[in-house]
């Protein structure tokens, strides 16, 4: 797939970083780079072709964040958040469609009337995904993550032109891989569940993602990942 260069990563601003000269006319991308929802919105900036140059990375340590960060630029003191145009707008659903509709490049969100009905369907389902699978970390039972993974391989089945939810990759794709490269490695190690086991469509997606340099340049290390887990959820199990 055609993406982004390969880029320098910054550090991560803390609470005694001096603050960006917000409003400025630099669009900025402020994130974290442990956080899925803010990597959504990473990845799509990544892959728009031309937008690393376009959006400026603002990497945030949320464990130590700056005061500035609330005062200045997002009252939400959330990540993602985006500064463009004179404004600050969040949500990560919203903002990877915003980059998507706003700047330049293929559009990642489809024509074809069923695949963009199947689009909303699929972002309307993300938290009760996440949750789901969140559950068996927290010892509530596995039945609700093999459901949640179940109805993942059956979306991927619908579409036939290609390996991705819609058949070619989307915003869809971008929505859900920062949660499946999480839970991916955290089920395998704590619960010795994998995840591809009979679902040959997710198997697939998942090598095909990991072939996308726009999110692999946002990948995370599988260990710290399930260290960070572990922390949430181990004592729960």
């Amino acid at each position: 797939m055609a993406t982004g260069v390969k880029e320098t990563l910054p550090p991560a601003l803390t609470s005694t970083s001096d603050p960006p000269p917000v409003f400025d006319g630099t669009t900025r991308l402020y994130i974290s780079y442990t956080c899925p929802f803010a990597q959504r919105v990473w990845i799509t900036r990544n892959h728009k072709q031309g937008l690393q140059d376009q959006i400026k990375l603002v990497p945030i340590d949320l464990q130590n964040r700056p005061a500035w960060y609330k005062e200045k630029v997002y009252p939400a003191n959330k990540v993602p958040a985006l500064e463009h145009n004179n404004e600050v707008r969040g949500e990560s659903l919203d903002l990877i469609k915003y980059l998507d509709a706003n700047f330049g490049g293929p559009s990642l969100w489809p024509e074809d009337p069923a695949k963009k009905e199947f689009a909303e369907e699929l972002f309307s389902y993300t938290d009760t995904f996440s949750k789901s699978v969140v559950s068996s970390f927290k010892g509530e039972g596995d039945d609700q993550a093999a459901t949640a993974f179940d109805f993942i391989e059956n979306a991927l089945s619908k579409f036939e032109d290609g390996p991705f939810f819609l058949g070619q990759f989307s915003l869809v794709d971008i929505a859900y891989a920062p949660f499946i490269e999480r839970f991916t490695p955290y089920l395998q190690e704590v619960k010795s569940i994998d995840i591809t086991a009979g679902r040959p469509k997710l198997a697939t997606w998942i090598e095909e993602m990991n072939k996308n340099e726009a999110y692999t340049q946002t990948r995370r290390d599988p260990k710290e990942l399930v260290e960070s887990y572990k922390k949430r959820f181990a004592a729960q199990v």
